[in-house]
C-alpha cells in the first residue's frame, strides 16, 4: 500500500513564502515521478509541478515558473515544493501524487497515488 502524506501548508501574506513536503511511505518513489496539483474552491484540479526521480527533470506550470521550486530528497522519500512570491490566486488545497507509469506528468490521470491534501491561504 502507498501512501503519501502532505505537510506544510498555512495562512501567509502575499508575498510570503511556504515549504510543502510530500512524504512517501509503503513503496520507494526514487524512479517514479511525484506531481503537485491544486484545487481552488469553486475550480477544477491544476497542475502545478512535477520531478522525475531518475533524471531529476522539472515541469512546472506556466502559472508558477519563476516563483515555486519542486525538489527531492529520495533517500527521504520526499518530495518539497517551495513556493515564493506567493499570491491570493495560489490560494488552494495542494495534493500530491505519484506514478511509476511514463506519462507527461501533466494529467490527473497521469497518478496513482494520491495524498489527502494541505491547505494554503494567501491574504492580500
Amino acid at each position: 500500500q502507498v501512501q503519501l502524506v502532505e505537510s506544510g501548508g498555512g495562512l501567509v501574506q502575499a508575498g510570503g513564502s511556504l515549504r510543502l513536503s510530500c512524504a512517501a511511505s509503503g513503496r520507494t518513489f526514487s524512479t517514479g515521478r511525484i506531481g503537485w496539483f491544486r484545487q481552488a474552491p469553486g475550480k477544477e484540479s491544476e497542475f502545478v509541478a512535477s520531478i522525475m526521480g531518475s533524471s531529476g527533470f522539472t515541469a512546472y506550470a506556466d502559472a508558477v515558473k519563476g516563483r515555486f521550486t519542486i525538489s527531492r530528497d529520495n533517500a527521504k522519500n520526499t518530495v518539497y515544493l517551495q513556493m515564493n512570491s506567493l499570491k491570493p490566486e495560489d490560494t488552494a488545497v495542494y495534493h500530491c501524487a505519484g506514478s511509476q507509469r511514463p506519462s507527461s506528468g501533466r494529467y490527473r490521470n497521469d497518478y496513482d497515488y494520491w495524498g489527502q491534501g494541505t491547505q494554503v491561504t494567501v491574504s492580500s
